[in-house]
């Protein structure tokens, strides 16, 4: 235990009034400053053996363990973009609860506590110890999808998807005289006994496959709606989502969609230039993409020059970016000229606008620009879909527009 500043006060002021009592011959005066010297004198108990505990349990709760007689524990709060916040513990072993509000994902500003003991009576306390919690990583959430567009072309002779080549499946294609290697099996009973001949008639259908998409997230740069946090001299706020933060949410949407409809996923990140997950399907693997969305981060500056992601030749490519330069057109071109359909989520979160003139202007430039790469990808009938503020609740009926005016054939 440290001497606490009341004692100090109390030392002084019981020897003052003793000093005086004896100079001038005051018998009230003396013992009337004995009270506080001794209080000031006396060491208390001693608690450096228990000194009160605070630490982070697996569930992000304060634990503190107090096992001496502290009148008061007073535990500090405080996180990265959040309000410093001090309570008081006054009992022996007490678990707070600690709960953080976060508009963004991926990993997660540590808590840092710290804590002191007081105790009133003796006038004393103990140094600040400090704890903090464990790192975390916010995994985005995901937007209810009813149908997204999916590979022209599927792929291997099973899976839960419709191709348009004949074949054993589900999806009837006509029904025909049987020929021989026609399964018994297809054989249309109704359609054979309305023959006048001898003729046996079966059922064609559609071959199935599995469908592959491949969605590219554009982490290059992070930026927010705040203009100002752009230069990167701010940072930028905990309660407003940035456009990774809108790419990973965008992203983990229609990751889960295709992977109910059974549909095989990769992932691919602009940043690093990697694939970072190999087209798979199944519900591990989603959970294996989801936590690869929440970690992608802006690696240095942002690359001039992006090569393109290895795709398989039968894949959708979904497109994640904030068309804030001509890297994603041209990454667009790539892949529409090796036969790939693009679908480009635009992730720029609503931009406020700024009280500088200079920036305002620059602000004004850039939205130009963006416009004219929109249409651009227009031109090249590549669907752009937002995902920021209310277009991301017109989304859905997006996607299913997207996707019935896309329908592979042999689809309803």
């Amino acid at each position: 235990m440290t001497t606490h500043p009341a004692r100090l006060v109390g030392l002084g002021l019981g020897v003052t009034l003793l000093v005086a009592g004896l100079l001038v011959g005051r018998p009230g005066l003396v013992v009337l400053g004995a009270l506080p010297l001794l209080l000031g004198i006396w060491p208390g108990p001693r608690r450096d053996a228990l000194p009160a505990v605070a630490a982070f349990d697996e569930t992000g709760a304060l634990a503190v363990t107090d096992p001496g007689a502290a009148g008061a524990i007073r535990v500090r709060l405080a996180c990265d973009g959040h309000r410093t916040t001090t309570v008081l513990v006054a009992t022996r072993a007490r678990t707070i609860p600690v709960t953080l509000q976060f508009a963004r994902t991926g990993p997660a500003p540590v808590v840092r506590a710290d804590w002191d003991e007081y105790a009133p009576a003796f006038g004393a306390y103990s140094a600040p110890r400090v704890a903090q919690s464990e790192p975390r990583v916010v995994l985005p959430g995901y937007l209810p999808l009813n149908r997204v567009p999916e590979s022209r072309r599927v792929r291997g002779l099973t899976g839960p998807a419709t191709s348009h080549r004949p074949g054993d499946g589900f999806e009837l294609r006509d029904i025909h005289p049987r020929v021989p290697g026609d399964s018994t099996r297809r054989i249309d009973w109704r359609a054979t006994a309305r023959q006048s001949d001898d003729s046996i008639w079966v059922k064609g259908t559609y071959a199935t496959g599995e469908a592959v998409a491949v969605l590219v997230v554009d982490s290059r740069d992070e930026v927010g709606p705040d203009l100002h946090t752009w230069r990167g001299s701010l940072p930028l706020r905990v309660d407003e989502p940035t456009s990774l933060d809108l790419a990973r949410h965008a992203a983990a949407s229609v990751a889960r969609r295709l992977i109910e409809a059974g549909d095989r996923v990769g992932l691919a990140d602009l940043a690093t230039g990697r694939r970072l997950l190999t087209p798979a399907t199944g519900r591990r693997h989603l959970n294996r993409l989801t936590y690869a969305l929440a970690l992608t981060a802006p690696v240095g500056s942002p690359r001039t020059r992006v090569r393109p992601p290895q795709v398989p030749a039968d894949a959708i490519v979904y497109l994640f970016t904030t068309l804030l330069d001509d890297e994603s057109l041209r990454l667009v071109h790539a892949l529409t000229s090796a036969g790939h359909r693009v679908i480009v989520i635009d992730t720029l979160p609503g931009v406020r606008p700024a009280a500088e003139i200079g920036m305002e202007m620059a602000w004004r430039i850039t939205a130009a620009e963006r416009a004219r790469r929109m249409r651009q990808l227009a031109a090249r009938h590549v669907p752009v879909i937002g995902w920021a503020g209310a277009e991301r609740l017109a989304a859905p009926r997006r996607f299913e527009a997207i996707a019935r005016a896309q329908t592979r054939p042999g689809q309803r």
